[in-house]
């Protein structure tokens, strides 16, 4: 008898054992390219501010000949700290600074030229910008980058070797001497007119080859290696095709890069919309400016974009998955102006108000289906306000719904997606309905998400709202859903 009981307990626990076993949940494994942890720190910085200040400010033009003197780079009353603490107070993450522009002219004390601030009555020519600013930024907690144009139209040896040798011995002394960067940023303009110390020719480049961008990223990344590059191609980040402050409608962070290269022509609108299914993980970022120009002109006092204007261009760069990188020129004084400063405050304004309440935390979800019907993939992961859980689906299920009931009509403005971006991005098309009348009524009909997706239904009244997943590359993957 004790034999028996025996062979029941062991087969009692081997089908225990077993069960366990089946009941066991894999999460979805990674889909293509996915973004390293760098690139994630950067996603989730969304709001990052470009200053553009050198001589350009003084002569009072955006693309600096390459012949102006030092001697006219005199702010009379400036103060970093006003420029840092007012983009930390309107929410800004990071800044990048414009070390140096088109014209040449080096905002820090280089060794390697006369073309810069030692040469300038600023501070007897004790000045140093780039210093000012890092340390300013690390001071209200904001992270530093820095903008070295490849372009030099000050230096006579442009277009020949020992030009390339110049501009990354700067780049040592800006990766060295001011602490931590976490975007590197350079543009396409590379080659046309200019100085050129006193030839005033034009001079053109092999735009592809002339850098060889690999070994010059590689130094810098030597150095720190958190660096993220920025260019029209990446390799971290990708320029989004044009500065009016759009993201695609339709924006993949992923992307092909095998033939692009800064400053090729015509990939505008590859460089918009991504690659679905594209092999390198090359989000774009989002570059437009304050004011009609980059750099302060008076004339533009009038020209400032409005608070409201701000916020638009929040929901079409942040809200289609991108970042927003805005450029706010210093002035003649070295100050933001008061009319920059009053847009930016506004701006907040919005910001907060708008995003103040979010209904879904309180509301009912329910999902066509969970991964595994384990509680660890359920809906509710979408509005437990923690971004690293999320609702998945099992394997090979592409076509998925969820509903926010929430038990009584509202009126509502906004919805917030977010996909769980380490796992890759897989959303390529989505439906909204809102429950009106005793049906459902389709009000929006979209394709990606990525990182976030911010979608306006301005005054939609309705007691539950339905999102309908109709095609992803993979089971898909959110991790956070806001309403309001």
């Amino acid at each position: 008898m004790c034999r028996y009981f025996r062979s029941l307990f062991v087969l009692l626990v081997f089908a225990i054992s077993s069960c366990s076993e089946k009941q066991e949940v894999l999460p979805p494994q990674p889909l293509g390219a996915t973004p390293s942890d760098d690139q994630m720190a950067w996603h989730k910085m969304e709001l990052n501010a470009f200053i553009h200040f050198t001589i350009n400010t003084f002569t009072d033009k955006e693309w600096g000949y390459g012949d102006e003197s030092p001697e006219l780079f005199y702010p009379s009353a400036i103060d970093v700290d006003q420029w840092i603490k007012t983009l930390k107070d309107a929410g800004f993450k990071g800044v990048i600074l414009t070390a140096k522009h088109h014209d040449g002219f080096a905002l820090w004390p280089s060794k390697y030229t006369e073309h810069s601030i030692k040469k300038s009555p600023f501070q007897s020519g004790q000045g140093d910008i780039v210093k000012s600013v890092s340390e300013s930024a690390k001071k209200y907690g904001l992270k530093f980058g820095t903008y070295l144009s490849p372009w030099d139209r000050n230096r006579a040896d442009y277009g020949e070797a020992s030009y390339v040798e110049y501009y990354r011995n700067q780049l040592k002394e800006l990766f060295t001497g001011y602490g931590p960067v976490f975007e590197m940023w350079f543009d396409g303009a590379n080659g046309g007119d200019g100085y050129y110390g006193g030839a005033r020719e034009s001079r053109t480049i092999d735009r592809q080859r002339f850098y060889d961008w690999p070994t010059t990223l590689a130094m810098v990344d030597s150095i720190q290696p958190q660096v993220l590059f920025f260019s029209d191609a990446g390799p971290d980040i990708r320029w989004v095709g044009n500065e009016k402050g759009l993201a695609g409608e339709t924006n993949w962070n992923t992307i092909t890069p095998d033939t692009l290269y800064a400053g090729k022509a015509g990939i505008e609108e590859l460089l918009q919309h991504g690659t679905k299914g594209g092999s390198r993980w090359i989000p774009a970022e989002v570059d437009v400016s304050i004011r009609p120009g980059w750099f302060y002109h008076q004339a533009q006092d009038s020209l400032v974009r409005s608070a409201e204007n701000l916020f638009q261009l929040y929901l079409t760069s942040v809200g289609r998955g991108s970042n927003l990188l805005l450029n706010i020129p210093p002035d003649r004084r070295g100050l933001f102006h008061e009319k920059d400063v009053a847009a930016l405050q506004g701006f907040r304004k919005i910001l907060d108000s708008v995003f103040n309440k979010n209904l879904a935390i309180m509301a009912h979800i329910e999902a066509s289906s969970f991964r595994g019907n384990e509680e660890t993939y359920a809906p509710s992961k979408m509005i437990d306000e923690d971004k690293d859980s999320y609702w998945s689906t099992d394997d090979g299920v592409t076509s998925a719904s969820f509903e926010i009931d929430f038990g009584e009509e509202k009126t509502i403005d906004f919805l917030i997606l977010q996909e769980y971006i380490p796992l890759g991005q897989r959303v390529a098309a989505f439906d909204v309905f809102a429950w009106q009348g005793g049906s459902w009524k389709k009000i929006a009909s979209e394709t990606t998400i990525g990182y976030k997706r911010i979608l306006p239904i301005e005054k939609t009244r309705t007691s539950k709202l339905k999102v309908a997943i109709t095609e992803s590359l993979g089971c898909p993957v959110l991790s956070n859903v806001e309403i309001y």
